[in-house]
């Protein structure tokens, strides 16, 4: 069986600092590829890929594809919403309408806010997973008073920033918060020698072990959860023993609960909460770290592939 795994980038495969769909997509490869030898991951369309006749194409994002390569199996991997609007603009909204394509979501909530316009084959849900850097960690309970933000979204961080100033910084000048994925572009607005005063540090983009080793010696994330369809990020986090607060919007509330999570009601409460949790004690926070780990292990990419399998036609292998 001929399968290609597609997704549009400009770095090479082999970069160190590949995002989370890129990521997603090279450790989904990796596992196809030890049950089906003929399985090639790419992110261009060259003469040679054109010019085989594929079983199974699996596209992220990009419906486009099907037009210019022949499979018998079209899956549109769906990592992010897709506005009718928006849709048409890109020039996805017709390879969609006239191709028989099986669409993957990776949460109910983007299924759920997917246009009914779109004429899919059929509709699967399959979760986000974690990728091989943050599976069967080596847990550490010595944390930090570090608070981390890493999501590339500045939706919400300007009051968080304003919070952190007024309500954190003042009773504990020891807590540190850390931004993480923003470039250069995003964060314009903010005084930065002025900001590293109150103990808040803008990072820039990382690579994954960075962020893992932030994450393993931090006490908390804050992902709001404006706009996320599944938020890898969280996950993550959680795998390394990391909490989140959140106010859990969209696709937040299905991976969010009372054991790996903090809601919080509005953005005092998110200062009420980042206080909660790093004045919490030692058998308290310990045992939130193991929550979060445990409920972590639920996102192994082992637990989703047999479904992955079976939506791209392996029905010879249970893994």
């Amino acid at each position: 069986m001929n399968i290609l795994l597609y997704f549009e980038t400009q770095k090479s495969l082999r970069s160190q600092n590949l995002g989370g769909i890129e990521i997603l997509n090279l450790d989904l490869y990796k596992k196809i590829k030890q049950v089906n030898s003929n399985t090639f991951l790419t992110n261009n369309l060259s003469h040679k890929i054109k010019k085989i006749k594929w079983d199974v194409v699996i596209s992220s994002n990009d419906a486009k594809i099907f037009d210019r390569i022949e499979t018998k199996k079209k899956i549109l991997w769906l990592h992010n919403l897709l506005q009718l609007e928006k849709a048409f603009r890109k020039k996805q909204l017709v390879p969609i309408m006239r191709n028989k394509i099986t669409a993957v979501f990776n949460s109910n909530y983007l299924k759920k806010n997917t246009n009914i316009l779109y004429n899919f084959d059929n509709k699967i849900v399959i979760p986000n997973f974690l990728t091989s850097h943050f599976q069967n960690l080596k847990l550490n309970l010595h944390r930090n008073p570090y608070f981390v933000w890493s999501v590339q979204r500045t939706k919400g961080l300007e009051e968080i920033v304003d919070i952190w100033i007024k309500q954190i910084n003042p009773v504990n000048s020891k807590a540190k918060f850390f931004i993480f994925g923003l470039n250069n572009s995003k964060i314009g607005i903010y005084n930065l020698q002025k900001l590293k005063k109150y103990n808040i540090f803008f990072m820039g983009r990382v690579n994954r072990q960075t962020l893992r080793k932030f994450y393993l010696s931090s006490m908390g994330m804050i992902c709001l959860g404006y706009d996320e369809t599944f938020c890898l990020n969280a996950i993550e986090s959680m795998a390394c023993g990391l909490p989140i607060i959140t106010f859990g919007y969209t696709a937040l509330s299905e991976i969010s609960s009372k054991q790996n999570s903090f809601k919080a009601l509005d953005f005092d409460d998110v200062s009420q909460k980042i206080l909660l949790i790093n004045n919490m004690n030692s058998k308290s926070r310990n045992r939130l770290i193991k929550n979060c780990v445990q409920f972590s292990k639920k996102y192994y990419l082992n637990n989703f592939i047999n479904i992955w399998f079976k939506t791209i036609g392996i029905n010879n292998y249970i893994y």
